[in-house]
C-alpha cells in the first residue's frame, strides 16, 4: 500500500522542520511526503528540499497564494498530488511518534476513515522543544496536557480492539486523519466553500459518512504531539457551522466546491 503524508504549513518554519525532523524518524517512512504550502515565502521550500535530500522520500510541494485561511482548497491541491491511494494528514506543528506511519497503516481499514489523537504542549515545552529539536530524540513533556497525557501511551493491539470504541472518546480534528484517496474523491475532496477556521473536518467526515465510509478512531497508536500557538481568528465560524449543519441534515455526500472546482476539465482520479 503506497501511502502519502500531507504535511499543511504556512510560514512557521522552526515548527515545520521539528516536525520533518519526526518524519524522517520513522521506523516506516510513507511513500511519498506533500507539503501544502499556504503561501509561504522562499525559505519553506528550501527546508522541503533539504529534508528531501536528507531522508530519501520522494516529497512534492504543492503551494497556492496566501489569501486569507483557505484549508480546504490547500488539502485539495494535495488530493490532486497524490500518488499513494492511503493518505495521512497532519498540520505542520505536529511532532508525531516514530511508530505514527506504521500505526496508521496497521489500521487501515477498506470503508473506512481513520482519526488520530492530538496532544497539547504548553508554550514553556514548545519553546524548549523547537530549540533543540534537531538533536532530542524523546518524547515531549507532556504533564501540562491533563487527561490528554494519557494518549502517549503506545499499545497497537489495544488500539486495534478499540478502534470503534474510541470513536466516543476522539473528536474530529483534522490535524490528525487519514483516508482512502478513492474516497475523498467520491465526495469531491474538502469542501472549499468553507474559508478561514471552521469545522472543515467535521463536514468531511459527515459527507464520508453519509457515503457509507465509517469513522475510526486511533487511540493508543499514531501519536501526536501539538505545538503551542495562539489560536486562529475566528471570524468565519459561525458562517462556517451553517454549511455543516446543513450537510448534517440534507445527507450530503458531494460538496459543490471541492476537487472539481480546481479544474473541471480535469477530473481527479
Amino acid at each position: 500500500m503506497r501511502t502519502t503524508l500531507v504535511i499543511s504549513t504556512y510560514e512557521r518554519l522552526d515548527a515545520l522542520r521539528a516536525v520533518l525532523d519526526t518524519v524522517a524518524r520513522q521506523r516506516v517512512l510513507p511513500s511519498e511526503v506533500i507539503i501544502a504550502d499556504d503561501g509561504s515565502g522562499p525559505p519553506t521550500a528550501d527546508v522541503a528540499r533539504i529534508f528531501a535530500q536528507r531522508c530519501g522520500v520522494p516529497l512534492t510541494h504543492v503551494r497556492q497564494e496566501h489569501r486569507g485561511f483557505r484549508l480546504t482548497r490547500l488539502r485539495n491541491l494535495a488530493i490532486r498530488a497524490a500518488s499513494g491511494e492511503y493518505l495521512i494528514f497532519i498540520d505542520g506543528d505536529m511532532l508525531l511518534h516514530p511508530e505514527f506511519v506504521a500505526d496508521h497503516v496497521l489500521l487501515a481499514r477498506k470503508h473506512n476513515f481513520t482519526q488520530g489523537v492530538r496532544i497539547p504542549l504548553n508554550a514553556l515545552v514548545t519553546a524548549d522543544w523547537l530549540t533543540g529539536a534537531s538533536a532530542v530524540a524523546k518524547p515531549p513533556d507532556t504533564r501540562s496536557a491533563g487527561m490528554r497525557r494519557l494518549y502517549g501511551w503506545h499499545s497497537p493491539p489495544i488500539a486495534a480492539r478499540l478502534r470503534r470504541a474510541a470513536n466516543h472518546v476522539i473528536a474530529i480534528k483534522g490535524c490528525n486523519q487519514a483516508y482512502w484517496r478513492q474516497d475523498l474523491i467520491d465526495v469531491n475532496g474538502f469542501n472549499e466553500a468553507i474559508e478561514g477556521w471552521g469545522p472543515e473536518d467535521k463536514e468531511l467526515a459527515a459527507r464520508l459518512q453519509h457515503a457509507g465510509v465509517k469513522r475510526q478512531s486511533l487511540l493508543f497508536g499514531g501519536i501526536a504531539w501539538h505545538l503551542h500557538h495562539p489560536p486562529a481568528a475566528r471570524d468565519r465560524r459561525t458562517a462556517n457551522e451553517q454549511l455543516l449543519q446543513a450537510t448534517l441534515a440534507n445527507g450530503v455526500t458531494r460538496c459543490e466546491h471541492g476537487l472539481d472546482s480546481q479544474s473541471p476539465d480535469n477530473p481527479v482520479s
